[in-house]
C-alpha cells in the first residue's frame, strides 16, 4: 500500500459516515459508498469521491431524500416500475436491481424501470449484481442534458451510459460498460482539476464548433454523441443515447431529454416537469433459462479466449470488455486509492463542514 494513497476500508468507512452526517441510515450510507469505493477501484474516479461535493450540495440545496419510501409501484410477474422518492440514486438503482434479479429467479427474466431517482454511478456495479446469480445483467441511466444530439447544438440527451455483465467459467466475466458519448462528464471535471485540455472531438462550444476546454459546459457548450461528428457516426451514439433515455425515462414515468433535472446543484432545475426525476432501466435473465449454466459459462470462455487470441496490431493487446477495470481493480486493491490533491481538498472542507475526520495525503 501506497502511503500517499487511501485503502478501501478508509475510503469506505468515510463515506458511510459522511452520508450518515447528511442523514441517511446507516445501511443505506453503507449501501452508497460501496458503489463509491468500487468506482475508484475500477479506475472510474470520474464517478468517485470527485461526486461527494455535488451530493453535499445537492443536499444543501433541498434536493435529495435522504430516507427515502423505495417501492414497486407497478409490477407484473417478470417487470416492475420502482418509485426512488428522489432518493440517491446508488440505493435507488441497487434495489432497483435485486428487485429484477428476484423477479428473474421466478421467471426467467426481470425488468424493472425506474422513476424519481438521482445519478447511480457506475452501471457496472449493477450489471454485476446478477452475474453473481449466475445471471446476464444489463444496467442503464438517462442522466443531465448535456449532449447535443447529432446536427445539433441543443442539450437535449445525457451521456446516458450502458453497462452489460455477462458471467463466464474459467475466464473473468464480460462486462461492456460504456457512455453513449466519447468521455463521460465526470471525465471532464477531472481534466478540469488537472489542468488538462481534452481532445477534439469530445465537446462543442455555444455555436458548434470544437473544443479542447474540459470547462465548455459552463459557457454554454455541449457534449456530443458518441462518434463525435456524421462522418465518425456520430447518428449512432444519438440514437444509442436515445434508446437509453427512452427505456430509462419515458417508460419508467421520470424524467426524459431536456427535461431530467440535474445533479449539479449550480444548474437550475427545468421549468417543465414531463414526469418525477431522474430514469434508469435495469435487466437480469438468467443463463439457464436458456441452456444449463455450466454450459453457457464453457461456450462464453471460448468466446473470450478466441477474442483474446486475435492477433493485435504491432505494439497493442487485444482486450476484453471489463479487462482494463478488473486489472485495475487488482491493482489498485494492493497499492491503494490514488486521489488529485484538489479532490482532497474538497473533500477535506466538506469533511469539516459536517465534523468528520478526513486524512489528507497529498
Amino acid at each position: 500500500m501506497n502511503d500517499k494513497n487511501y485503502s478501501p476500508e478508509y475510503l469506505r468507512t468515510f463515506i458511510t459516515r459522511f452520508f450518515e452526517k447528511l442523514g441517511c441510515p446507516a445501511g443505506d450510507a453503507a449501501a452508497i459508498a460501496d458503489v463509491f469505493v468500487r468506482a475508484e477501484l475500477r479506475g472510474l474516479p470520474s464517478h468517485g469521491m470527485i461526486r461527494l461535493k455535488d451530493h453535499y450540495q445537492l443536499w444543501e440545496a433541498g434536493r435529495l431524500n435522504l430516507r427515502p419510501d423505495i417501492r414497486v409501484v407497478y409490477e407484473t410477474p417478470a417487470t416492475a416500475v420502482v418509485d426512488g422518492d428522489n432518493g440517491i440514486g446508488m440505493l435507488v438503482a441497487t434495489r432497483a436491481m435485486q428487485t429484477a434479479i428476484t423477479k428473474a429467479r421466478k421467471t426467467g427474466s426481470g425488468w424493472v424501470a425506474v422513476r424519481n431517482s438521482n445519478h447511480f454511478g457506475i452501471g457496472s456495479y449493477y450489471a454485476l449484481m446478477a452475474v453473481e446469480a449466475d445471471m446476464i445483467g444489463l444496467a442503464m441511466t438517462n442522466g443531465n442534458p448535456l449532449v447535443a444530439p447529432a446536427n445539433s447544438v441543443d442539450r437535449l440527451l445525457g451521456t446516458n451510459p450502458i453497462a452489460v455483465a455477462v458471467p463466464a467459467g474459467e475466464e473473468p466475466p464480460f462486462v461492456g460498460d460504456f457512455s453513449t458519448t466519447p468521455i463521460a462528464r465526470g471525465k471532464l471535471a477531472v481534466a478540469a482539476k488537472k489542468g488538462e485540455k481534452v481532445p477534439f472531438g469530445y465537446v462543442i462550444d455555444k455555436d458548434g464548433n470544437p473544443s479542447d476546454d474540459p470547462d465548455i459546459l459552463k459557457k454554454g457548450g455541449a457534449m456530443v454523441p458518441l462518434g463525435g461528428d456524421l462522418a465518425h457516426g456520430s447518428h449512432k451514439g444519438y440514437a444509442l443515447g436515445a434508446i437509453v433515455d427512452i427505456l430509462s425515462g419515458v417508460l419508467s414515468g421520470a424524467n426524459f431529454g431536456p427535461f431530467v433535472p440535474p445533479n449539479l446543484a449550480y444548474l437550475p432545475l427545468p421549468e417543465e416537469q414531463v414526469g418525477k426525476g431522474m430514469g434508469h432501466f435495469f435487466g437480469a435473465w438468467r443463463v439457464d433459462a436458456f441452456m444449463p449454466a455450466e454450459a453457457f459459462k464453457a461456450r462464453m470462455d471460448r468466446w473470450i479466449k478466441i477474442f483474446r487470441n486475435a492477433k493485435p496490431v504491432p505494439g497493442k493487446k487485444v482486450l476484453i470488455p471489463g479487462d482494463i477495470e478488473r486489472e485495475a481493480e487488482e491493482r489498485i486493491a494492493r497499492e491503494g486509492i490514488s486521489i488529485l490533491p484538489a479532490i482532497q481538498k474538497e473533500v477535506k472542507e466538506l469533511a469539516d463542514k459536517l465534523g468528520i475526520e478526513f486524512e489528507v495525503k497529498d
